[in-house]
């Protein structure tokens, strides 16, 4: 069996970020493993720019990002093995993997990192009536047909969903020839950031169509068409509002969901509101010495905000293998309030330190609200917003010190609190 201190599961940005953070950490013995024939993820396919305003100061795109720390990790030489599929995760940390070149290995490691992303949502999961016929693609699937295969998989285009991969497409597709029809969107509001719509659609005169969606699927051997319909508050097509669109493909950009088969099969508990595991403040989850990061842990709306949290697990990590982290106490829960959708972390040890870093989305569209932080009834953080929107993810850093009542506390409150009308 061979043995490491702090082994990686993935490549892509979380994974580089968390491996490049533990070495800057001390480390020295580190090892990825990424099932891709190339480190880099997603990002080798996202050759559109927007990347690295926050972590370089500069606009990169996908590919270059990810080359700035594969560049970091070649510098470092920390070795990575890619080619390698994991196969199962166990609670006393031994990794079993398969690879063309070393076969069935097992590695035992003092600490776990994992990063294996998150993958779209099927169209089996949507329950839309209609054919089984070819032309139906999720987003990120023809993003990789055009950018990596150099395909077009259509030229008459639908889009289902507004989430950012959807809206990125949209341009892409025209960009390459094909007449984008509308984008259709269950919700009354976007899922995507507000520069991809504005960049992407309506610089392009293409129509978002909130509060729609696809009824009906048509064609056998190959996509005639799609019939949308408008939906009303309760999110039912509403009879009569009924539109035909010809079309010879249909994209689906609704919703991401991370890859954490792996994470269950180690024991870790999972967190229903983002799919995630259950993590603290320093990213460990239920299971000492296993950390999470990235979108495995919950989807991120940023690369750059993914990096930051991966380089902090990273560091996490090693401070586990070398007996530095502090004993946890009492782990108190973080208790979503008004508004407030899909927290990271879920808990707060009473003995944190440092800075404690929250990310969640906002359940809807709010305008001039304060994001709000309550330990035993006590406001510690009063933050003003002038839009919060669920497609832009809400991140506050706040110092350990402000949360000196946390032995007491039952719990931590997150809300959001808007002005009344």
């Amino acid at each position: 069996m061979r043995k490491t201190d702090i082994l990686i599961i993935g490549g892509g940005p979380a994974g580089l970020a968390a491996a490049v953070g533990a070495y800057e950490a001390g480390a020295r013995d580190i090892l990825i493993l990424d099932r891709e024939e190339h480190l880099g993820g997603i990002l080798k396919q996202c050759i559109h720019n927007g990347f690295g305003l926050h972590t370089f100061q500069e606009e990169l795109t996908g590919p270059e990002y990810a080359q700035r720390f594969i560049d970091q990790v070649q510098a470092y030489g920390i070795p990575y093995q890619t080619e390698t599929m994991v196969i199962h995760v166990s609670a006393d940390k031994v990794v079993t993997c398969v690879s063309r070149q070393n076969g069935l290995e097992h590695i035992q490691a003092k600490a776990i990192i994992l990063c294996m992303g998150c993958r779209e949502r099927p169209r089996g999961s949507l329950g839309t009536p209609g054919e089984r016929c070819p032309g139906v693609f999720t987003a990120g699937t023809a993003q990789k047909f055009t950018n990596l295969e150099g395909m077009l998989p259509g030229k008459e285009v639908v889009i289902l969903g507004s989430g950012d991969i959807g809206l990125i497409m949209a341009r892409r597709m025209t960009f390459l020839g094909a007449k984008v029809h509308a984008c259709v969107e269950l919700m009354p509001y976007s899922s995507g950031l507000k520069r991809n719509i504005v960049q992407c659609l309506d610089d392009f005169g293409i129509p978002l169509l909130l509060s729609h969606t696809v009824v009906d699927i048509h064609g056998r051997e190959h996509l005639t068409g799609v019939t949308v319909a408008e939906v009303g508050p309760d999110l039912k097509p509403i009879p009569g509002t009924e539109k035909e669109y010809p079309c010879d493909t249909l994209l689906l950009s609704v919703g991401l969901i991370p890859e954490n088969e792996l994470t269950e099969m180690a024991g870790v508990k999972i967190a229903p509101t983002t799919s995630g595991a259950v993590v603290n403040e320093e990213l460990q989850t239920s299971v000492p010495g296993i950390f999470s990061c990235g979108n495995v842990l919950h989807v991120h709306d940023l690369v750059d905000f993914v990096s930051e949290e991966a380089r902090k697990a990273g560091v996490n990590a090693y401070r586990y293998v070398q007996g530095e982290l502090p004993e946890s106490g009492r782990a108190v829960p973080v208790e979503m309030g008004f508004g407030v959708g899909g927290i990271v972390p879920q808990f707060v040890s009473e003995t944190a330190t440092g800075t404690v870093n929250f990310m969640f989305r906002p359940r809807n569209v709010y305008r001039n609200a304060k994001v709000i932080v309550e330990v035993n009834g006590e406001q510690v953080l009063s933050k003003r917003t002038m839009i919060l929107a669920p497609g832009e993810m809400v991140n506050l850093n706040l110092p350990a010190e402000k949360l000196k009542g946390l032995k007491e506390a039952p719990s931590i409150l997150v809300r959001i609190e808007v002005p009344e009308a």
